[in-house]
């Protein structure tokens, strides 16, 4: 293994003799690499010294803070549990302990106005040098569902300002929603965007192996129940989806597609295809140079049509 992601959750709700229990299961069961990258999720409400001290002794090497925002009104508005003092302690226990840290953050919630934000981005990328923004979005079956949120277009000057800020100080857009300085990407999430195999293990993880991608069960009951392979939901995907696919994922990141690679891996039909909707398209949208094709600044807050076109 390369890479070792602990989250999609909140690992940090585990006290000292649970993580004890995963950190055992985890040694026996998987083959960890020189050098490699394990990402823990936390929230700074539940994050404690406990935590800190099991992962400085066993492998991990990266934290990943939920903030969200520094605002308390819009952390109110959100239901978080933490306050902006809190954040701030959590992004300085992890660097204490020699962590390297990402934090998030979310834009287009009501009452959110280019100040707010702009203190958000400034407080957050004084203390990391990896941070991701997304856009907030109502989902159906969440607390959220129903609620009147920002409209793509409505956020899009948020975004729009996270790129030019961020660039100013030091941080460079390597994926639609992803910043980095001094090259500290997040190597995990960039084998998403690589298409590269995952294992995905525990309830409602989802998974990619050659072509197939799975989703584990759901409720923790129903997974610890099944036996054998825990699989709720598969697909398979045709030689053709899979190169759609991977041309979509290349093109969130900055390295965006490589033509000679895709080429050899998915043929030169399919390539001139794909090829052929991109330049359809306005030439602002897109760096060409040495054989590949990335978004621009505009490409990245437009992905979504672009995105479409390769579908």
């Amino acid at each position: 293994m390369e890479t070792l992601y602990i989250g999609g959750g909140t690992p940090t709700f585990l006290n000292a003799a649970d993580w004890e229990s995963l950190i055992e299961i985890l040694e026996n069961g998987l083959s960890f690499s020189k050098g490699m990258e394990v990402s823990v999720e936390a929230n700074p409400d539940s994050l404690n010294e406990d935590h800190l001290r099991l992962w400085k002794t066993w492998r991990v090497n990266r934290v990943s803070l939920g903030i969200q925002s520094f605002s308390p009104g819009i952390l109110r508005w959100l239901g978080r549990l933490h306050d902006e003092k809190q954040a701030i302690e959590a992004l300085e226990r992890c660097a204490e302990c020699g962590f390297a840290s990402s934090g998030d953050l979310i834009f287009g919630i009501p009452g959110q106005n280019l100040r707010l934000w702009h203190s958000d981005l400034r407080t957050l990328c004084g203390s990391v040098n990896h941070l991701s923004i997304y856009q907030l979005t109502a989902e159906p079956g969440t607390p959220l569902a129903g609620k009147r949120v920002a409209s793509q277009s409505e956020a899009y000057p948020l975004y729009r300002f996270a790129q030019w800020y961020l660039n100013r100080r030091g941080f460079l857009q390597y994926e639609v929603a992803s910043f980095a300085r001094n090259e500290s990407w997040c190597r995990h999430n960039l084998s998403y965007w690589k298409q590269t195999n995952v294992l995905g293990l525990g309830p409602s993880a989802w998974g990619y192996l050659d072509g197939l991608r799975y989703r584990n069960a759901a409720p923790l009951m129903r997974y610890l129940r099944q036996e054998g392979l825990r699989w709720e939901w598969t697909e398979s995907l045709l030689q053709e989806d899979r190169a759609r696919e991977a041309a979509i994922l290349a093109l969130r990141t900055r390295w965006g597609i490589r033509w000679k690679t895709f080429r050899r891996r998915f043929g030169g039909e399919i390539s001139r295809k794909l090829g052929e909707a991109l330049s359809e398209l306005s030439p602002d949208l897109f760096v060409k140079r040495n054989g590949r094709i990335s978004l621009s600044d505009k490409g990245f807050r437009l992905g979504n049509s672009i995105w479409e076109r390769l579908v």
